[in-house]
């Protein structure tokens, strides 16, 4: 997959290390000096294009019409805003994503100005707080679908409801699906005559409401009461 990233502070700078250690082709486009000579010490310089990100002259030299993935992460929401619009109108990439860096931009950052999917930190970390108060040491991996699904991840705790119980006859919630089980090291394939055990690291696809009850089963007895 070919990936243009434009924005070289932290979070573009660690999203194309990330992308690149696994297997993909990334370009990072940044016109900062001194964000230029954080990267550079980085980064390989191949990956590395120094510019304006919305310059369509600098866009189409690091190769934006062959991309499928376009992230705007610079800490301007009016210039994320213009890539993503020359982006999805101009050069047609398939899938765009943006950063909003102020909450209160967040109405602009829609599918009518080529955004697919808008990361609002503020709102990620105030939902991501709220879901660690609730749903005890559950971790969230990942969030699908708009967020309506997450993949997440809890150890099984001693006197939980679900250790030493069967998956075929745990009270498993609608919208939820188990992925794996980690058992000391080594990945077990759910299946229904599987007895969970304490100390399991239980993977789980599931949406809002299944999260929470899946981790009244698993979590500590005494954060559900």
């Amino acid at each position: 997959m070919f990936v243009l990233i434009i924005g070289g502070g932290r979070t573009g700078s660690h999203l194309t290390s990330l992308l690149l250690s696994q297997g993909h082709k990334v370009r990072l486009i940044e016109h900062r000096p001194d964000a230029l000579v954080n990267i550079h010490r980085e980064l390989p310089s191949e990956a590395i294009f120094e510019g304006e990100g919305s310059d369509p002259q600098v866009l189409e030299t690091a190769g934006i019409e062959q991309a499928q993935v376009v992230a705007a992460v610079t800490s301007d929401d009016a210039e994320n805003l213009v890539i993503c619009v020359l982006a999805r109108q101009v050069y047609g990439v398939k899938r765009i994503i943006a950063r909003i860096n102020n909450p209160k931009h967040a109405w602009l950052f829609t599918r009518e100005m080529g955004v697919d999917v808008a990361l609002n930190q503020a709102d990620f970390m105030a939902r991501m707080i709220e879901e660690e108060m609730s749903l005890g040491d559950m971790m969230t991996l990942i969030k699908l679908h708009r967020g309506k699904f997450s993949l997440v991840e809890e150890k099984i705790y001693h006197g939980a409801k679900a250790a030493g119980v069967a998956i075929k006859d745990l009270p498993l919630p609608p919208n939820c699906t188990l992925s794996g089980i980690l058992r000391h090291g080594e990945m077990i394939l759910p299946r229904g005559n599987t007895v969970l055990q304490a100390e399991d690291e239980v993977l789980a696809l599931v949406d809002d409401a299944a999260a929470e009850e899946l981790a009244r089963l698993l979590g500590r007895p005494t954060d559900f009461k």
